[in-house]
């Protein structure tokens, strides 16, 4: 699965990509899990399955849904807690749960 986070900076976002990896890593997972700016999405959405938004980027759903939509991706917001505390588990499973729900 690939999965694409959105923010705007970068930094606490590609923490959360690093826990993630982790994750994917001890449950024996082939993910590509990376991190982009928002205004780069259109240059990577094709080959994403899944999007995920930081929390504080919940402004900028409707700019990530015109890009995903049209291919049949799903978009989600992180929840604000597992984004914060880093549960690389929990937004594995959000994106992994997106995908079977699309």
């Amino acid at each position: 699965m690939n999965i694409l986070l959105c923010c705007d900076g970068g930094f606490s976002t590609s923490i959360v990509v690093a826990k993630m990896q982790e994750e994917a890593k001890k449950q024996g997972k082939d993910y590509e899990i990376w991190a982009i700016n928002i205004g780069s999405i259109k240059d990577h959405i094709q080959k994403a399955d899944v999007v995920l938004l930081g929390p504080h980027m919940a402004h900028k759903t409707s700019y990530a849904k015109d890009a995903a939509d049209p291919l049949g991706v799903p978009v989600g917001i992180i929840n604000g807690t597992d984004y914060s505390f880093g549960y690389g588990a929990n937004v594995i499973k959000q994106a992994e749960d997106l995908v079977k729900a699309k």
